[in-house]
């Protein structure tokens, strides 16, 4: 190695180790810095157990705020979090569809209850992006729940034929990977011609265009109201839709009753209902796409995300605590939080 060669290191090490010293002292001020001055509004979806939910959503008395679940005890941890300035009334929101958008109207700050990060969810209809997310503190994958006699005829999304009828949520990761998955959609979200789309007002076939999309964060305004999807092909299912607020729980009763033959959802929601049936219901195919779910804030609050997403980071251990830790340990973000206190009360 020449002498010149390493007084260039040197000299660029003289460069560079000032630069790193300052970005980490900066990630300092950010994680220790208080977040907020005032109390702030957190809406939740209130159906997506044990994610995030209420146990009485529908409750309007004065000061209701009960708020379960993985993200309600990460907002307890937050609140308990010495210096970090955080505390939530929490709202109970019945419906997910562009729930995210919430977050950037007058009546909320930040929106959680199990909402996948995507891109798409950060624009409104009109194309405009609104809110931002955190980044990121809980793993999703999709999978298709189904009764148990048929876990070996459903163990793969490649097996799903059009005798089967899946159901799904609309505007949701789950509907918009099982699309993807089989077929239904190209990577926009546009259907493949030919598609039989149900609607109230008949039914609309599809011609391939842009003017016939679905995507997790909404679709075209003829297909608002769908009901059904029929595929063109002997290789794609049916998709049913069942309308409600609680469209989670009429799906899942649809399953036992043999309505529909399989429910594409999350993973985790999909666990919980397995579990909760006594061995009736169990998960079939599973995804192996990983997706992040997160908080929504109005896109003017980038330095409240930034402080959010530094503490967020400090209780999850960044990312390395999860929702499985969790299950095992309901208590571990509370945990984190008393390690952050006494680590404040030491350098007081």
């Amino acid at each position: 190695m020449s002498r010149l060669f390493l007084l260039l290191c040197r000299a660029a090490s003289a460069l560079i180790l000032p630069c790193l010293l300052c970005l980490a002292a900066a990630a300092d001020d950010r994680e220790t810095q208080a977040c907020a001055d005032d109390t702030l509004n957190f809406g939740f979806y209130a159906f997506f157990d044990p994610v995030s939910y209420s146990a009485d959503a529908d409750s309007d008395s004065e000061g209701f705020h009960e708020h379960l679940g993985y993200e309600a005890d990460l907002l307890t941890a937050l609140e308990a979090m010495q210096g970090a300035g955080l505390s939530f009334t929490r709202h109970p929101i019945p419906v997910f569809d562009e729930i995210w958008l919430a977050s950037a109207t007058p009546q909320y700050d930040i929106v959680g209850g199990g909402i996948t990060i995507l891109d798409s969810r950060r624009r409104d209809a009109a194309g405009e992006e609104r809110v931002t997310f955190t980044s990121g503190h809980i793993i999703f994958r999709q999978s298709l729940l189904a009764r148990a006699e048929d876990a070996e005829r459903l163990s793969g999304y490649d097996k799903l034929s059009s005798d089967l009828r899946i159901g799904a949520l609309t505007s949701t990761t789950g509907e918009g990977r099982l699309l993807e998955l089989t077929g239904y959609v190209d990577e926009n979200g546009v259907l493949a011609a030919g598609v039989k789309i149900n609607t109230p007002m008949g039914a609309l076939i599809a011609d391939g265009s842009d003017d016939y999309v679905i995507t997790p964060a909404g679709e075209s305004p003829s297909l608002v109201e769908r009901t059904g999807l029929h595929p063109p092909l002997e290789t794609m299912p049916q998709v049913v839709y069942l309308g409600g607020e609680q469209g989670e729980s009429e799906l899942i009763e649809a399953l036992h009753d043999k309505t529909i033959d399989a429910f594409a959802r999350g993973d985790l929601g999909n666990q919980t209902a397995a579990h909760a049936s006594e061995g009736n219901l169990v998960v079939a195919a599973r995804d192996d796409k990983i997706e992040y779910g997160g908080f929504s804030l109005d896109l003017q609050d980038m330095e409240l995300r930034a402080c959010l997403d530094a503490k967020i980071n400090w209780l999850t251990d960044d990312r390395r605590i999860g929702y499985g830790d969790w299950v095992e340990q309901p208590m571990v973000f509370m945990g984190r939080a008393q390690m952050w206190n006494e680590r404040e009360s030491q350098e007081d």
